[in-house]
């Protein structure tokens, strides 16, 4: 028995199972033989009535922007297809970012203080023989998924909100004027937030394979010395089995927290979960500096986070929009749930409530809630620069190095550099300026990544780097636009609104500290 089952087998529930099923999962989709889904069909005919204006699909992350949009007047129904329910591990995020529950009404300052479990500081980037960087607030608070949700789903239900729990999505017919899911329930709009392995995602996109993968293993255990500061990103080895392996690790309400994850492509040959987890116990004990027997583990945690390139998503139908994991709307380098729905809530919950106002439900009208980002495109060069091809030969230790001297540069520029990056937010000047310091100061190491990540990849990346430079260009520009905007039919407004959207996440400065 390895360690991995011998730990595994220990701990409630069927965990060392569901390791395997997702193993199986993960399979099928880099073998490329996943069955495309059939759950969306088409009907010419118009439904005789329509009772709610939006049907959101997926419950734990879908209760969120459920909630925003019951607050706002909205008519929702959300299928859950289990019990709706927060997990046990808690969600990390920075404290700014929680602001937006309290700006949509959805958590009172009390509600939000006590969804708050765990906070600490500082936390540490460090790389193997290389930098380490030392920066607060960032990913730094623990959110209790079960208050959150629980706390949440009260709100959405005294608005007027209907739950259908233990209602999994079978189907949906799109008609001219609603869709009808389950054959049961009818609605204006459908919004898919069933993640990564959604049905109509994968119908969407005709089981094309992930361009990119995060595998990602961990536990919650006790036993470790008292530690109230957190890892964001750290390495303290070189290549090993074609990964570079990555750490995170933040106090929890009950023990702490350790992640290792890894980026890499879809390719048949890469490594399992399961092989990921022995890994990840085998290592522990240098990384933490404590004896496994020492540890009483909590939980187990393990994913992996497929990525495409043609990301956000549109779908090519009408009346179908999908949101969070389910769009791809988070960079490669990033796991996407919690944090990324978080970041699109506002923006999306007045997108949603202004194209159902103005009746603009088509799937041209619903592509331009879920756009092109530059700055979410330019994050694909950094995946390639912290991976390496199945068969690809490299300097061990080149990652590490490549890493080391980016955050060093980073952390000369200051906070305003370092903090948006750690939070998945790419600016053009950040980008810009880091870019120049590191490329005078270590030129050699720069031109050693140009083989490794390949040439097409770096054209392809200038071409998103540049419309990050139009995007910013175009921001700054949206206080004139918006005075004439208001001229506007209210039809028109709605795309013109999108586009300052479109502009502002596209150029990272939605980020505000």
């Amino acid at each position: 028995m390895s360690l991995t089952e011998e730990i595994l087998s220990q701990l409630p529930g069927d965990v060392l199972d569901g390791l395997r099923i997702a193993d199986s999962i993960l399979a099928s989709l880099r073998r490329d033989n996943t069955p495309i889904p059939n759950v969306v069909t088409e009907n010419p005919e118009n439904l005789d009535c329509v009772e709610f204006d939006v049907i959101i699909c997926g419950g734990t992350l879908g209760i969120l922007i459920a909630s925003a949009l019951a607050v706002g007047g909205v008519r929702v129904a959300l299928l859950e297809r289990g019990i709706l329910r927060g997990r046990e591990q808690e969600w990390n995020i920075s404290r700014q970012e929680l602001e937006v529950f309290r700006e949509l009404e959805l958590l009172t300052a009390a509600e939000l203080t006590q969804a708050i479990v765990t906070e600490y500081n500082p936390a540490r980037v460090k790389f193997h023989g290389g930098t380490e960087v030392w920066i607060e607030d960032v990913l730094n608070i623990g959110v209790n998924p079960i208050y959150l949700l629980e706390t949440l789903k009260n709100r959405f239900l005294n608005m007027g909100g209907k739950l259908f729990e233990n209602t999994p999505f079978r189907d949906i017919v799109v008609h001219p004027n609603g869709v009808i899911v389950n054959n049961q329930l009818t609605a204006k709009l459908l919004l898919d937030a069933m993640g990564n392995l959604s049905p109509i995602s994968q119908q969407a996109r005709q089981g094309k394979k992930p361009d990119a993968l995060c595998l990602v293993v961990g536990t919650c255990a006790k036993g470790f010395a008292e530690n109230n500061s957190g890892d964001l990103l750290l390495s303290f080895t070189a290549l090993e089995n074609q990964c570079q392996y990555f750490w995170e690790a933040f106090p929890a309400k009950d023990g702490r927290t350790t992640y290792l994850f890894t980026y890499m492509d879809a390719d048949a040959q890469r490594l399992s979960l399961e092989t990921l987890f022995d890994e990840y116990l085998r290592l522990l004990p240098e990384y933490q500096g404590v004896e496994i027997n020492r540890l009483n583990f909590q939980r187990a945690l393990f994913g992996f986070f497929p990525s495409y390139r043609q990301s956000p998503l549109q779908t090519p139908w009408n009346r179908i929009l999908p949101v969070g994991d389910s769009s791809g709307n988070q960079s490669p380098l990033s796991f996407g749930g919690f944090g990324a729905m978080v970041r699109h809530l506002q923006r999306l919950t007045l997108g949603i409530e202004e194209a159902l106002k103005v009746d603009q439900l088509s799937l041209e009208s619903l592509a331009i809630l879920q756009p092109y980002q530059p700055s979410l495109s330019v994050t694909w060069l950094f995946q390639k620069a912290m991976s390496v091809g199945v068969n690809q030969k490299i300097d061990p230790n080149q990652i590490n190095e490549l890493l080391s001297a980016v955050f060093l540069q980073m952390q000369q520029l200051g906070t305003p550099v370092l903090k948006p990056f750690l939070q998945d937010i790419v600016q053009f000047s950040a980008l810009t300026k880091t870019l120049l310091k590191t490329g005078l100061s270590q030129p050699l190491l720069v031109a050693k990544i140009i083989p490794q990540v390949g040439l097409l990849s770096l054209l392809d990346w200038m071409l998103h780097y540049v419309n990050l430079c139009v995007y910013n260009g175009l921001f700054f520009m949206t206080p004139v636009i918006e005075l004439l905007v208001n001229n506007l039919s209210i039809q028109q407004q709605y795309y013109w609104h999108r586009l300052i959207d479109k502009w502002q996440f596209g150029s990272g400065n939605d980020y505000h500290e």
